[in-house]
């Protein structure tokens, strides 16, 4: 392209652009002019750049910079003054919007208001609203499903095992272990007496005596005696 031809595209793309900024009167980027034109006119991201560059330069658009972007809008001086129909209608639909606002203030400040008379009234909206949802449930039936086969798996298990301990293999543990624990207690309680009478005439402490004898308890090993069963 000559560079006549360029100049000739320049200057219809800041044409363009400051029509669409005058007409739309709010700021756009480069970037969001380039892509609500691009179809319509057909202009490049750069021409786009340059025309608003040019724009800038010329004092037809205001240019503002917010960290690395710059935002672009017609320049207000240019703009025709309103008249005062379009004003009035202006503050009419200001006036409009904002009881509309205050509408939806109104209805949230109550909905909020009847939230505690509503969750006493209808007791199971609060169930509703504290219980699983679907997806929650279907992940908890999952878990549990995986955890049913790996007990069931676990019982088979067992139950194939070939070294069950019968019932009277197991009453005879029981009545030897009964049998140790009394003899058990008979030695222990013979030992104490014994000790008890020692200690009468020794002249040092209980916890010296077993120090110097070489005497260890069961207490000293953390033992306990098996409960009756």
């Amino acid at each position: 392209m000559s560079k006549g031809r360029e100049a000739a595209a320049g200057g219809g793309a800041a044409a363009v652009l400051l029509r669409y900024l005058r007409e739309q009167n709010r700021p756009y980027s480069a970037q969001d002019a380039f892509g609500n034109l691009q179809r319509e006119h057909g202009l490049g991201k750069a021409a786009v750049v340059k025309a608003l560059e040019q724009l800038a330069q010329q004092g037809s658009v205001r240019e503002k910079v917010y960290g690395k972007q710059k935002i672009y809008f017609a320049e207000q001086e240019q703009l025709p003054a309103a008249s005062d129909a379009e004003l009035r209608g202006l503050d009419g639909e200001i006036a409009e919007r904002s009881a509309q606002l205050q509408a939806l203030q109104q209805s949230c400040r109550h909905m909020e208001a009847a939230r505690p008379v509503i969750g006493a009234t209808f007791p199971e909206l609060k169930d509703l609203n504290s219980s699983m949802t679907t997806p929650e449930i279907t992940r908890e039936i999952e878990a549990l499903r995986k955890d049913c086969a790996s007990y069931t798996e676990k019982l088979e298990r067992i139950k194939s095992a070939t070294n069950h301990v019968t019932p009277e293999e197991k009453e005879k543990v029981c009545r030897e272990q009964q049998l140790y624990r009394r003899e058990w207690r008979r030695r222990k309680r013979m030992a104490t007496e014994l000790l008890d009478a020692i200690l009468e005439g020794y002249p040092k402490s209980k916890k010296q005596f077993f120090e110097e004898v070489g005497i260890e308890t069961d207490e000293d090993h953390g033992v306990v005696m098996p409960a009756n069963t």
